[in-house]
């Protein structure tokens, strides 16, 4: 079984993108979701995949494998509008790499950083650009943001 722990913060400003090593394009969109339970499809540059997630706040889930980016595109059509647009900045932190997501369209003006961790008490460097912890409030996890926008908070 594949686990994911990850926190999730807000951002208090772009200082984070100097640090930068990769910034990646991703639309991703969500064919079924719950609360608890995703599958998702997600098309960069570089790679397509499919993802199952499930499980509760900051430990989940994960199985995620390569699709042909053919397969990719058919499958964002059947999301139908939960469509998620971002730019991914990623940041190195020690042994850890903390994701900055820069949402656009429905989401423009948001942006949330996550942190993977090995376990649930680890302790990690926090940049002065991270702002409020929002690992529990589910209205910043991407599958609510496809179904109610930044933009309509």
């Amino acid at each position: 079984m594949s686990l994911e722990i990850e926190r999730k913060f807000t951002v208090l400003n772009d200082s984070f993108k100097v640090d930068a090593y990769d910034v990646i394009h991703i639309k991703q969109g969500y064919i079924f979701s719950e609360d608890n339970k995703i599958l998702r499809v997600r098309i960069t540059q570089n790679y397509s995949k499919i993802a199952i997630k499930f499980g509760q706040d900051i430990t989940r889930n994960e199985y995620e494998y390569d699709i042909p980016v053919s397969d990719a595109e058919n499958l964002i059509k059947v999301c139908k509008g939960h469509i998620i647009d971002k730019k991914r900045y990623l940041v190195k932190n020690g042994d850890l790499i903390w994701e900055i997501d820069e949402f656009f369209q429905d989401n423009k003006g948001l942006i949330v950083a996550e942190i993977e961790l090995e376990h649930e008490n680890q302790d990690f460097f926090k940049p002065d650009w991270i702002g409020e912890e929002v690992s529990y409030n589910k209205k910043y996890y991407n599958h609510y943001l496809s179904k109610k926008p930044f933009l309509t908070w």
